[in-house]
């Protein structure tokens, strides 16, 4: 959501499992996601982070380690912390869906169609182009295998870890989010000794401000 409007050099890349990424049989902890995220930063000697989701989990299970790898962190929708997640069925519901789809076409309407997306997509008739546009890119293989392992693992050993990063960083969160809690934002936030935490009340909040965020990290990341 932001990557793309941010000038400068960026490497975007997808983890195991998800895109054009291979997909092996196991191998979706965080600590593997982790190992993704090293190789491609030690490749592109990278030095700024943004990370969103999964991508943030896995940004905090490296930083746990390497405190002092990034100068600069952005975390979109933090999802994880030290503790199990608490929503095992809603994302298991997702792989039974993939995996008795007959197509890929088939399981995007599947998806689409559960009852708490439709709800969603009332109230907010513009987040129904978004998760087309990103359910669009799913790895019919990989993302089942991961969805499994990842929900029965979590980000980091200790949240007390994240007060070793110093680097400045911009974390960005929304309310009612069940997959990515508002806590988990500001958890971070009171741990990590110079984070910011951008909180928007929903998902229409957090939409409408797009270009004010874009903004806001484009700042952050030039300072």
């Amino acid at each position: 959501m932001v990557t793309p409007f941010v000038p400068g050099t960026k490497v975007r890349f997808c983890f195991r499992g998800h895109g054009h990424s291979s997909s092996p049989e196991r191998g979706y902890k965080f600590a593997d996601f982790a190992r993704d995220l090293r190789a491609v930063s030690d490749a592109y000697d990278a030095r700024i982070a943004v990370a969103t989701s999964l991508g943030a989990g896995a940004l905090c299970n490296l930083l746990q380690d390497e405190p002092e790898r990034f100068e600069r962190i952005v975390m979109l929708l933090p999802a994880g912390l030290d503790v199990e997640f608490q929503h095992k069925q809603l994302v298991l519901r997702t792989v039974d869906i993939i995996e008795s789809a007959e197509s890929k076409e088939a399981a995007i309407e599947a998806i689409m169609a559960e009852p708490g997306r439709l709800a969603n997509y009332a109230a907010m008739p513009w987040q129904q182009d978004i998760d087309r546009q990103w359910l669009s890119q799913i790895n019919m293989e990989g993302i089942p295998r991961a969805i499994r392992e990842i929900v029965d693992d979590w980000p980091l050993r200790d949240r007390q870890e994240m007060a070793k990063v110093k680097a400045p960083t911009l974390i960005i969160a929304r309310r009612g989010d069940v997959i990515h809690p508002a806590e988990v934002a500001e958890i971070l936030g009171d741990v990590m000794p110079n984070a910011e935490v951008l909180m928007f009340e929903d998902g229409q909040d957090l939409f409408a401000s797009v270009p004010m965020i874009v903004g806001r990290v484009m700042q952050f990341l030039q300072s």
